[in-house]
């Protein structure tokens, strides 16, 4: 229900503006620069419905917030260029059950020790993502970990993981510490190797493959990612790798590495790929 009123009501929002600051005469190419769209969006805008919310009374708030917003625009000029965004929302489920956030966004870079900071939180927010259901079947008999780096690592002190391993206890994943930099030596070393042919992948997990090598080569196909192997932990060269497969041999568990460009995106592949496993 919030994601959709949300992005209904932010939807006539935009639509309103487009349409109040075309009246003032800016141009499309001017109001998608303000709004963060294109100008075939706005340009579709203009002959659409507005889209109806749960009460008139939150129509008629939208329509005002945009009317006083386009006004201020207005004043402003198409020219001005914003320096902060605050967002406030406020969601009341009953007396006392209350949820307030306030962020702002300033468009300024993190310094290197606050781009790592923000890594590691990254890296626990994706665990807590994961659907212990769908990967109870995939979980390797050793344990799984997930490990991500920046853009500008070179070396396995510079890739963060878990420390240990992550495994499913009481149904629920269980991981001894928080995560760290330099905490896995064979993760952080397949992604690195990776990263040498498709440095666009900064995150890694690895899973329990199954069986069927031709299945994953047709799970691959049908979402258009790049497989390639890994022998007994060796990666065969590959331009753009976004799966990786180690067969396994006597002695060696198989294993199936999946890439993805940061630690949410991966979780979202990796819960894709499971459930056509399964």
């Amino acid at each position: 229900m919030l994601g959709v009123d949300g992005a209904t009501w932010l939807e006539r929002l935009h639509m309103q503006l487009a349409r109040n600051l075309r009246a003032a005469d800016w141009s499309q190419a001017e109001i998608a620069n303000i709004l963060g769209s294109t100008q075939s969006t706005i340009s579709r805008m203009a002959h659409r419905d507005f889209p109806a919310l749960a009460g008139t009374s939150d129509e008629s708030t939208i329509d005002g917030w945009a009317h006083e917003i386009s006004m201020a625009l207005r004043q402003l000029g198409p020219k001005a260029k914003p320096s902060r965004t605050r967002f406030v929302m406020e969601i009341a489920f009953a007396p006392g059950q209350v949820l307030r956030f306030d962020k702002s966004l300033t468009g300024t870079d993190l310094d290197s020790d606050q781009e790592q900071t923000a890594l590691l939180k990254r890296l626990e927010w994706a665990v807590s993502r994961i659907d212990v259901n769908r990967l109870r079947k995939q979980m390797p008999a050793v344990g799984m970990n997930i490990a991500c780096c920046l853009e500008s690592s070179r070396s396995t002190a510079e890739v963060a993981a878990f420390p240990g391993k992550v495994t499913i206890v009481e149904n629920k994943l269980r991981h001894h510490e928080t995560p760290a930099f330099g905490a896995s030596h064979h993760l952080a070393n397949m992604l690195l190797d990776a990263r040498v042919h498709d440095n666009a992948k900064t995150a890694i997990l690895n899973i329990h493959p199954g069986d069927d090598k031709d299945k994953i080569e047709t799970i691959c196909e049908g979402l258009d990612l790049n497989l390639t192997f890994a022998p007994k932990g060796e990666l065969v060269p590959h331009q753009g790798i976004d799966i990786i497969l180690d067969e396994g041999a006597f002695g060696w568990e198989p294993a199936l590495y999946i890439l993805a460009h940061n630690p949410l995106e991966l979780v979202d592949r990796m819960h894709r790929i499971i459930s056509l496993l399964n």
